[in-house]
């Protein structure tokens, strides 16, 4: 079995829904659930061992458009949110994450060498992600704070706009090149990031904004959970070009399950085989190069094939790469070491993977 860093899931967004209706979140990811995608048990049984965990705060009042007679559509984005109600959701996740941590269900990691430690010893190695920033004043005082409790890599945005960037909509056919990109906030925040050792995510910038990092950041760029726009035009996918980008930085695009970025009609639908996610896999390799594609699922975020279900079926994946050709050396990259030469990158560490 393939041991997987995951570089991104919403398993904090669902722990925090469901802690509101008086869950225990600890009890549910050690324990397991019967909803979502990952918990402990679910994670052990399909390898994966560690991913990017993120704090991500809801838009509520999105509504996603329904397709018209040609398959397409245009949801709006959502309008910006206020950063006081955003901290205190951002700081009731963190406080989850630091409660699994503290209780053994899983490690809050800060280093790769904590990531690979607790591979060895079969504990669930989480890095806290912030999947936009509406939680981080523009003055930046926020992140220091959030930084000491563990977080090391964000988004700047989420698809609707804030204080540092603009975000892209769920349209398809659509190019990212959706509007503006950093802002003056913006530019800031990529400097303390890259001072501070905190990973750069690009998921869900517009296409300027994906320039305006890549002119601005000495960290190799990051698409943690976005696929082939040749192949399926929607607005969160990456343009060839930005794809050649990623691959010149020597960084990382992880392969997202979610079905509407995965299918050649852009639909949001579970019977979607394998093969498509393939087929992406294979697109994401020719162009930047076997070295610069990961897996980031968007487990507890995202309708995924119903092949893989949840955390337990990623074998499933890794098993349909493996019958195209994909070889042991090129698995072990791909599910893991990618991303931990990313993280080493990012974090300032000289980290020589093993394979």
């Amino acid at each position: 079995m393939q041991s997987v860093f995951d570089g991104h899931n919403d398993v904090l967004l669902r722990l925090w829904n469901h802690a509101r209706d008086g869950t225990d979140p600890v009890a549910e990811f050690r324990d397991g659930a019967s909803t979502g995608h990952i918990d402990a048990r679910r994670a052990k049984a399909g390898g994966l061992a560690g991913g990017l965990c993120a704090i991500y705060i809801p838009s509520g009042n999105l509504v996603f458009a329904d397709p018209d007679r040609n398959g397409h559509y245009a949801t709006p984005l959502s309008p910006p949110l206020e950063r006081a109600p955003s901290l205190d959701i951002a700081l009731e996740m963190a406080a989850i994450a630091l409660k699994l941590d503290r209780a053994g269900v899983w490690k809050l990691c800060r280093s790769t060498a904590e990531i690979r430690d607790c591979m060895e010893k079969g504990i669930f190695a989480a890095v806290m992600h912030m999947e936009g920033c509406e939680a981080i004043d523009a003055d930046l005082v926020a992140l220091e704070t959030f930084y000491a409790a563990g977080l090391r890599s964000l988004g700047p945005v989420w698809s609707r706009n804030n204080v540092f960037a603009h975000g892209v909509p769920f349209a398809y056919p659509s190019s990212p090149d959706t509007g503006p990109g950093l802002t003056d906030a913006g530019f800031a925040l990529v400097r303390e990031c890259n001072r501070l050792g905190i990973v750069i995510d690009l998921a869900h910038i517009t296409e300027k904004g994906f320039w305006d990092v890549a002119k601005t950041s000495d960290q190799p760029l990051v698409a943690s959970h976005s696929n082939a726009h040749a192949l399926t035009p929607v607005a969160r996918n990456l343009t060839d070009r930005q794809l050649d980008a990623i691959r010149e930085s020597r960084g990382i695009v992880g392969l997202n399950y979610a079905t509407a970025m995965l299918r050649e009609d852009g639909r949001s639908d579970a019977n979607t085989p394998i093969e498509v996610m393939v087929r992406h896999v294979d697109h994401l390799v020719s162009r930047v190069g076997i070295d610069c594609v990961g897996l980031g699922s968007d487990f507890d975020g995202a309708t995924i094939p119903h092949e893989i279900s949840d955390a337990a079926g990623n074998q499933k994946l890794i098993a349909a790469l493996r019958n195209v050709g994909y070889g042991e050396a090129d698995l072990v990259k791909l599910c893991r070491e990618n991303w931990l030469r990313i993280l080493a990158s990012a974090w300032g560490e000289s980290s020589r993977p093993r394979m």
